[in-house]
């Protein structure tokens, strides 16, 4: 039987800090640069002398997907994307106090060698195409939000030269032509595949989300795992609501746990504040959360919460939103 060395790898923008188990041996951390040629050590390091390799990483976005990718093709190396908030329970579970890389990556080994190996499966090529549009789209936006402040702020300064501010107006100009483009390939790549057009189509029809969100949403549920639960889907975008309680005197109120992919929590966010003045039922939802005693914040998280549960029903059973489903209104 070949032999299976753990792997545990914690993920920066640069870095790749490595801690390998062979042969039931513990080796020092490595850092290994987070580019192809580190890739490519890494799987070197992994499978040394024949042996095959199961390997985990947390789910820190683009930074780990190349390396989750290169993993995924190599031989003899079986690949897993862990849930950060999974991780850090375990963490905490192990009594682990301090925090540094060396002991991130050792911290994942250990959960590698004791908690259930799922490998990854990569999403397909169009989808990450998607992924990788919307996510462009989003850095863009913020650039744009950035530049038309600091327009407004230096509106009202008779310091800075008229040339600047033109400058200043030119590139937002540019920069939203340029998000156009990006919304405009992300149509095409969505209507190219026929389940895409489907999704979309489905997670549009609820009022309050537009093209503009539908495609960030999409871009990001599309990639997650099918066999996922609402629950999971909930978790994994870190608006799950997290209670602090200890005794009888400690009860602080309970708040989103905010672990997770936030990507999916900025999509969400506008449509919330939409849907609840266009849909009457989720209009509904929300005033009935008013009347309990939420804020207007915390009852904006339960519609992004409730919305995300009706877009996994609503792909899950191939159907359009239906209000009666989202929240029964009272006769």
């Amino acid at each position: 039987m070949n032999k299976c060395n753990r792997v545990g790898v914690d993920v920066s923008a640069k870095e790749l800090v490595v801690a390998i188990e062979a042969s039931g041996r513990r080796e020092a951390p490595i850092v290994l640069a987070n580019d192809a040629e580190g890739h490519r050590k890494l799987v070197q390091r992994a499978t040394k002398r024949g042996a095959s390799a199961q390997v985990v990483l947390e789910s820190t976005g683009t930074y780990g997907l190349d390396l989750a990718l290169a993993l995924h093709r190599a031989k003899r190396i079986e690949v897993m994307v862990a849930n950060p908030r999974a991780i850090a329970h375990f963490a905490r579970a192990s009594l682990q106090r301090s925090k540094t890389d060396r002991l991130d990556a050792e911290t994942i080994l250990e959960f590698a060698t004791r908690m259930p190996f799922a490998p990854w499966c990569p999403p397909a090529p169009q989808i990450l195409e998607l992924r990788s549009l919307s996510r462009r789209i989003e850095a863009l936006s913020k650039t744009v939000v950035q530049e038309k402040n600091r327009l407004h702020a230096n509106d009202q300064s008779e310091a800075l030269s008229e040339f600047v501010k033109q400058n200043i107006r030119e590139l937002a100009d540019f920069l939203e032509n340029q998000i156009e483009t990006l919304r405009k390939q992300a149509r095409v790549v969505i209507e190219q595949s026929e389940d895409l057009a489907q999704a979309f189509a489905h997670i549009t029809s609820v009022k309050g989300i537009a093209d503009a969100s539908g495609i960030a949403i999409l871009a990001e549920l599309a990639a997650l795992p099918a066999d996922m639960t609402t629950r999971q889907w909930v978790a994994h975008a870190g608006l799950d609501p997290r209670q602090f309680q200890s005794g009888t005197s400690v009860h602080k109120p309970a708040r989103i746990s905010k672990t997770g992919n936030a990507h999916i929590r900025r999509a969400l966010f506008m449509p919330a504040l939409v849907s609840v003045q266009w849909e009457p039922h989720i209009k509904a939802f929300y005033e009935h959360l008013l009347d309990r005693g939420k804020t207007k914040m915390q009852a904006n998280v339960a519609v992004m919460r409730k919305l995300l549960h009706a877009i996994h029903g609503m792909l899950e059973h191939d159907q359009d939103f239906v209000g009666e489903k989202f929240f029964a209104m009272k006769g």
